[in-house]
């Protein structure tokens, strides 16, 4: 991943290329912004770019051997940490126990979410996290001399997963880095992480893509036509994750929208049984699904409060085609007597999720409650 191959945030990557340039590289950099603004791709096109041996003032060669081992993510001095799911009876993992699985999804594409990643390790209905562990393997990597680059990199993608222990020892390190070691957080929920390591990192903020740029690079990399590529781009609203998703038809809106069309459609009939159905077979997902499900049920819902006041003619909706078929006849039942509680309703139903909370409970409890507000 170069420079060149990011989509926009052409401001972000000329402070970086400065920082390089000027020789004032921080020890420890938080990347932080909305989901699919391209943190992690740039945090990756960044290590390359201070490792390459053969780099321009714009970019890296591409083409030394450090850069080719970038390519395979198997470069020496270039370290991941991420969250990783304990499977049963097995000792306590830590991110080398999934990096084949995690070399694979980022060569794919640098754009995924927790989601997906959870998927890719196989292991369902168990929260994703950095454990304990971790902390004593950062400590182990990092007090080694850099074997082939000036520098040892760490990425540590969501550091707001981290047990508190492993935050703790992490903050102690940033403290007293080893020499020539640079730490990139990459964080999407950076106000849940310690006060005390955000303060001594560098802040660089990273917003969302620009919808000409997200087209462009759909086209580039998708083989899409401008006319696809805009539609995407549209719905994606800077979402990279999403548009890519999107691109590769491997996204799980056509899942979330059948479980969303179900669970409303059984509330405004009072169908009880159906509704206990639905609830325990959503119960069964993995919880990184369960949340997937509901920030996709709080979107949609909000789309279709949005439409009564003619949000699709002034282009403030943002849905699919099987969406907006859904919706022009669904969103007369979300109004302002329901979509406050009912947005109360989903991100309560989210807390839960995330708080290991017994899942049956918890859906059980948010359908019913849907079926008092649609009416």
């Amino acid at each position: 991943m170069n420079f060149s191959q990011i989509p926009g945030q052409s401001a972000v990557i000329d402070r970086l290329r400065s920082a390089v340039a000027e020789n004032r590289v921080s020890h420890a950099l938080l990347f932080y912004g909305p989901e699919g603004s391209g943190k992690f791709a740039l945090a990756l096109a960044f290590a390359r770019f201070i490792s390459c041996e053969n780099r321009t003032a714009e970019d890296a060669c591409g083409i030394c051997p450090s850069c080719s081992k970038y390519d395979k993510l198997i470069h020496p001095d270039l370290h991941f940490v991420f969250p990783v799911i304990k499977k049963k009876s097995a000792t306590e993992p830590v991110s080398d126990t999934y990096i084949s699985q995690w070399r694979e999804m980022v060569r794919k594409s640098p754009y995924f979410s927790l989601s997906k990643w959870t998927e890719a390790m196989e292991v369902a209905n168990e929260q994703a996290l950095i454990p304990v562990a971790e902390a004593a393997e950062i400590i182990r990597k990092l007090s080694l001399k850099s074997f082939e680059s000036d520098y040892k990199i760490m990425i540590i993608w969501l550091p707001e997963k981290m047990n508190p222990e492993t935050a703790n020892k992490l903050l102690k390190m940033i403290e007293e880095p080893p020499a020539k070691t640079v730490f990139i957080l990459v964080s999407e929920e950076d106000d849940r992480l310690l006060p005390t390591i955000t303060s001594r990192c560098q802040h660089i903020r990273i917003p969302a893509i620009a919808a000409e740029d997200m087209s462009r690079y759909l086209v580039r990399e998708y083989g899409m036509e401008q006319s696809g590529a805009e539609e995407i781009a549209g719905i994606a609203n800077g979402n990279m994750v999403r548009a890519t998703e999107l691109a590769r038809e491997d996204d799980n809106t056509t899942v979330h929208l059948e479980r969303f069309t179900r669970m409303m459609r059984t509330a405004y009939a009072r169908d009880i049984q159906s509704v206990i159905a639905w609830s325990e077979e959503t119960a069964a997902l993995g919880r990184e699904r369960q949340k997937s499900f509901l920030t996709y049920a709080l979107r949609l819902v909000r789309e279709n409060f949005i439409m009564n006041f003619g949000g699709k003619e002034h282009k403030l909706v943002y849905l699919t085609r099987a969406e907006e078929d859904f919706s022009a006849r669904f969103h007369p039942f979300i109004n302002e007597n329901n979509i406050h509680a009912l947005d109360r309703e989903f991100n309560l139903a989210y807390a839960h999720v995330e708080s290991n909370g017994n899942t049956k409970m918890i859906f059980l409890d948010l359908a019913l409650r849907t079926m008092r507000l649609i009416r």
